[in-house]
């Protein structure tokens, strides 16, 4: 049997970004967001930062109004965060480390030292129909925590192993490896498992041949070919890359 067809979710933070630079309105997170829908996007995923470096939340209550398709609401476990989302009440919300100094998320979820807390977050969320997920490192340890945390999603972060490929670090393939084993490992548990982070068209080609893996969130190497090739033209490249992957699978 074939795996099942790999979800993209595409994370329209840097459409932000680019507008916040100049101030204004313009470029528009919205419009993006439809715009990649459009093209093929299975969901969008924004990230409301603490400090509103990009996505803020008029945008956030705009892409509520105006998607389609599901939002994934990507937040740190914040009382502030924790309250906006019961609030907007997205489809999904995917729970990050965040922290203030860094241009961009640094590896997992604590949700070993952070357990009690994180279960705390994740059961208010649950509790108002919200689907969590964790965004984590891929490792054995981390996915059971999950489990305990009674998270039912599992983001696994693969910015390891794509800054080996970009390096071409020998350490490429052991994190490879290290992300096959905790996809399998998901679907052991009973987890539905995602992954993300510094995906390209190669990576995402190759992850996609992992079926316990069901969707991939991509946000800044997408927003980055846009800006040469156009933001429909990009999606409908990684949707291929993605697709070749998947049936090799």
């Amino acid at each position: 049997m074939s795996a099942a067809r790999l979800r993209l979710g595409v994370n329209v933070d840097h459409i932000a970004t680019v507008r916040n630079a100049r101030g204004g309105a313009v470029p528009d997170p919205v419009r993006g967001a439809l715009l990649a829908i459009e093209a093929g996007a299975d969901g969008i995923t924004a990230h409301l930062r603490e400090d509103r470096r990009h996505i803020r939340d008029e945008d956030i209550a705009r892409l509520m109004a105006s998607i389609s398709k599901p939002l994934n609401f990507e937040m740190a476990t914040t009382d502030e965060m924790v309250g906006i989302a019961l609030k907007t009440k997205p489809h999904a919300a995917c729970l990050v480390p965040e922290k203030r100094s860094e241009r961009t998320t640094e590896g997992g979820l604590d949700v070993i030292g952070g357990h009690d807390h994180v279960k705390a977050a994740t059961t208010k969320l649950k509790a108002a129909g919200i689907r969590v997920s964790l965004f984590i490192e891929p490792s054995v340890e981390a996915l059971e925590a999950a489990v305990s945390i009674g998270a039912p999603v599992v983001e696994l972060h693969t910015g390891s192993w794509c800054e080996a490929v970009t390096e071409g670090s020998a350490k490429a393939e052991h994190e490879f490896e290290r992300i096959k084993i905790a996809a399998a490992k998901a679907a052991e548990l009973g987890l539905e498992c995602h992954a993300g982070h510094g995906l390209d068209y190669a990576t995402a080609q190759r992850i996609a041949a992992l079926p316990q893996i069901i969707e991939l969130n991509i946000g800044h190497f997408l927003m980055g070919e846009a800006l040469f090739v156009g933001l429909p033209e990009a999606i409908a490249t990684m949707r291929k890359a993605m697709d070749e992957g998947r049936a090799g699978a």
